[in-house]
């Protein structure tokens, strides 16, 4: 199983954005069982937090359903034991950095580099929700792309 944790500065608007669409996009494709999708924060700031209500309306419009999300930090654990920690910009990426424990080398990406290129600028400051949820959908269609190409065939 090839295990994808999103990540982003307070785990209540790009990073489960990023989760719920790449879980949906997975399921779509018929590679659920390959798959193990999650999302972190790099703080603490958020910690227990469902989805930014704006970011929930956006969601709902797509229709997408994002209950049952809670805010949690990256442990050591799970940046072990993931294949792929994909961030939405540099503030993430010092935000790995700060956490207290070795991120593995290689398993970091930007999930715009999938995408339409460039950082996904943080909507909480932006308030461009949108736009933002635009930019996490290339990215995250790009990524699946990317990543079939490295799965073994599927065997259904």
């Amino acid at each position: 199983m090839y295990k994808v944790i999103f990540i982003c500065h307070g785990n209540i608007c790009r990073s489960p954005t990023a989760a719920l669409l790449f879980t949906q996009l997975v399921d779509e494709a018929g590679l659920a069982a390959q798959f193990e999708i999650s999302s972190a924060a790099t703080s603490t700031e958020e910690l227990g937090n469902g989805v930014y209500p704006p970011m929930q309306t956006v969601l709902k419009r797509h229709g997408i359903n994002p209950s049952g999300h809670r805010a949690h930090r990256l442990s050591a654990q799970e940046a072990q034991n993931a294949d792929l920690l994909v961030i939405m910009d540099s503030e993430n990426r010092w935000g790995l950095s700060h956490l207290g424990f070795a991120i593995p080398a290689g398993k970091v990406v930007e999930l715009g580099q999938y995408g339409l290129g460039g950082e996904i600028d943080d909507p909480w400051y932006t308030r461009d929700f949108e736009r933002a949820y635009a930019e996490i959908e290339a990215g995250c269609e790009g990524l699946l792309l990317k990543l079939k190409e490295q799965l073994p065939p599927n065997k259904s």
